[in-house]
């Protein structure tokens, strides 16, 4: 099994597969304490955006065995309480463990990933149960989600 490590999250190290904003510490131009603007997503045409919770349980192992991907859409992952790891790779109708890469997000950091990247659920550093904001155009899971199983020698393991 192929083994990663764990990246700090940069706008350089990042770009590849979306944006980011740190809602805890926010930085740069503001109107007082509001600062504005600091996220663009793109929504599928007039579809809602929707705000969905989403609890992660930590696993024992940080094994990435499956993935997903929007045609369609960006997708936002605030994690409210933890550090979280997510996973992603290049955008593509085709799936590639292989380039697998891993960011640790720090709570309160909302992360904002491009259309077609491969992806699944974030996962909890410090805590058992992490609480997630996910934020999708209404019905995406059902209308343009395009999950993956990889076969077991694709797999990939995040230490």
């Amino acid at each position: 099994m192929k083994q990663i490590k764990v990246k700090t999250l940069t706008a350089e190290s990042f770009k590849e597969f979306g944006s980011f904003t740190d809602f805890m510490n926010p930085e740069g131009y503001s109107l007082g304490d509001f600062y504005q603007d600091r996220l663009r997503m793109h929504s599928s045409g007039s579809m809602q955006m929707t705000f969905s919770p989403l609890l992660i349980h930590k696993p024992e192992k940080m094994i990435v065995s499956a993935a997903e991907y929007h045609n369609y859409t960006q997708e936002g992952v605030l994690c409210l309480d933890d550090d979280v790891i997510v996973h992603v790779a290049p955008a593509g109708k085709e799936p590639v463990p292989e380039l697998t890469e891993a960011f640790l997000v720090p709570k309160g950091t909302m992360v904002l990933l491009h259309t077609g990247v491969w992806h699944l659920s974030a996962i909890p550093v410090n805590k058992e149960l992490a609480h997630v904001m996910i934020v999708l155009p209404e019905r995406t899971y059902h209308n343009d989600c395009v999950v993956v199983d990889y076969p077991e020698e694709k797999w990939v393991e995040i230490c």
